[in-house]
């Protein structure tokens, strides 16, 4: 890990020195290569930063899966300089304070629509978090599709996962998988198809794209399109270098985050439906059809999911996060869901 980081480091600084007469240079990790969110959006802006900022700005950037890092060493690593920008998922930062899950709680947001509206309505309270944490400026809250379940095995409805050893990257998810009666087990999205393989999970949530694209039908044998999140993601700036930049280049750099943003949000809540339909051997013009079984949720597991939602996921959260956290959910996010957390 040292070697790793004295390497991105060593880039970062030479790129910085290469350009140091000349444009304003931003290193930046992405989320995972082989996802429609880099591939489509985050690569594609820092490798245009040249040509849209007129040449004010170049953009570096590497995906984390190519970097072999792991979501939970984003934000230090921008903490400390190592990048000056970094797309991640908050889950993967939550270990260092529960209020990063408050904008996606497992399964309490069922559209896209209100996601974004959740989204909207707890920024600032995870701008402030990330300032305070991280030393870093929240640019963006994007989303990853809808987070569902991929079994290695039958699963006809919420009833089945009782007692099978699920993957999860966040403590939400792991709420409600032990809700449902199940284990969680923390996995690399990397190493999830050797853990379906042998053994090491039965099932694992990921997104609906994401899945497809990573190929889990290799080895899943059944989609069960519950869904139990959004995959909230964000991008966020190490401090010290937004306030290094010109106010010119600041309001540059938020409006073409502001479109990339807005592109995102309309992408993913396509996606949906096209990568189901891919993975379970239906029409696919993205790639090749998988042969997946499709297990729709009844109405009595949506029921259930929501209980679950409710009664354990909040509540849980609630107490991780205290008081004064709780009562910032409640006037913010809450009145969206139409729900309270109360912190015991």
């Amino acid at each position: 890990m040292k070697k790793l980081i004295g390497t991105a480091a060593a880039l970062a600084l030479s790129a910085t020195t290469a350009f140091a007469d000349g444009p304003t240079v931003l290193t930046a990790v992405g989320t995972w290569s082989s996802l429609t969110n880099f591939q489509k959006h985050e690569q594609p802006f820092f490798e245009g930063l040249a040509e849209t900022s007129g040449g004010d700005m170049v953009g570096k950037i590497q995906s984390q899966s190519g970097l072999g890092l792991k979501g939970f060493e984003i934000m230090r690593l921008v903490k400390n300089g190592v990048f000056d920008f970094a797309f991640g998922l908050p889950g993967y930062v939550a270990a260092e304070n529960a209020i990063f899950e408050g904008a996606d709680l497992s399964s309490l947001t069922q559209d896209i629509d209100t996601q974004r509206q959740v989204s909207d309505a707890y920024f600032d309270t995870l701008e402030t978090a990330f300032s305070d944490i991280y030393g870093a400026k929240l640019l963006m809250l994007y989303p990853f599709p809808s987070q569902t379940l991929w079994c290695n095995g039958e699963v006809n409805g919420i009833a089945d996962l009782d007692g099978k050893k699920i993957r999860v990257y966040s403590t939400t998810l792991g709420d409600f998988v032990e809700g449902v009666g199940g284990t969680s087990v923390t996995v690399a999205f990397s190493e999830v198809i050797p853990a379906l393989e042998k053994g090491v999970v039965d099932c694992a949530i990921t997104g609906t794209m994401s899945a497809y694209t990573a190929k889990w039908n290799q080895v899943a044998t059944h989609a069960y399109t519950l869904r139990v999140g959004w995959g909230l993601a964000f991008g966020a700036m190490n401090m010290d270098k937004w306030n290094s930049l010109t106010d010119a280049q600041q309001a540059f750099l938020m409006s073409e985050i502001d479109k990339l943003e807005d592109a995102m949000w309309t992408e993913t809540a396509t996606e949906d439906d096209v990568a189901i339909s891919c993975i379970t051997g239906g029409a696919c013009e993205v790639g090749e059809p998988g042969s997946m079984t499709l297990v729709e949720p009844s109405t009595e597991d949506l029921a259930a999911r929501d209980k679950i939602a409710t009664d354990v996921v909040l509540a849980r959260w609630a107490e991780r996060c205290g008081e004064d956290c709780a009562a910032n959910w409640n006037a913010t996010v809450g009145p969206i869901l139409g729900l309270t957390a109360e912190a015991k």
